[in-house]
């Protein structure tokens, strides 16, 4: 009795797994899909549609673009020339002397953390 049971059990349990399943589209639905994405222009056969054009919404008229351009150039984003390339980025004022960094330098080589040669490769710090 109790296997038939299990067997009674096991049964159900497969059925319903089996009925929670997700279906597959029929045939008949995946045609109305491709019907849809070729009447949208989304579906192309050969080479005929490549790329597929995509309407980004209107498009500006040619004093708008000039307009623009114009605004662009004199608030100093576009380059004009090769010359203007690469744009010159804001230098710090307080770049350190040539002094300086020779003295930062010595501080380092006192302290250690510099070394040259390959005497004590790998650095050991103190």
């Amino acid at each position: 009795m109790k296997s038939f049971a299990t067997a009674a059990l096991l049964s159900l349990s497969v059925m319903a797994g089996a009925q929670a399943a997700d279906t597959t589209p029929t045939r008949a639905q995946v045609q109305a899909e491709l019907e849809q994405a070729k009447a949208s222009g989304q579906y192309t056969f050969g080479e005929e549609g490549y790329p597929v054009i995509v309407s980004h919404g209107a498009s500006l008229s040619s004093a708008q673009v000039q307009d623009e351009l114009a605004q662009a150039r004199n608030a100093g984003q576009m380059a004009s020339s090769e010359q203007a390339y690469p744009p010159v980025t804001a230098v710090s004022a307080a770049t350190p002397d040539r002094a300086h960094v020779r003295a930062e330098l010595e501080q380092a080589r006192d302290a250690g953390l510099v070394t040259f040669g390959n005497l004590d490769y790998p650095p050991t710090h103190g």
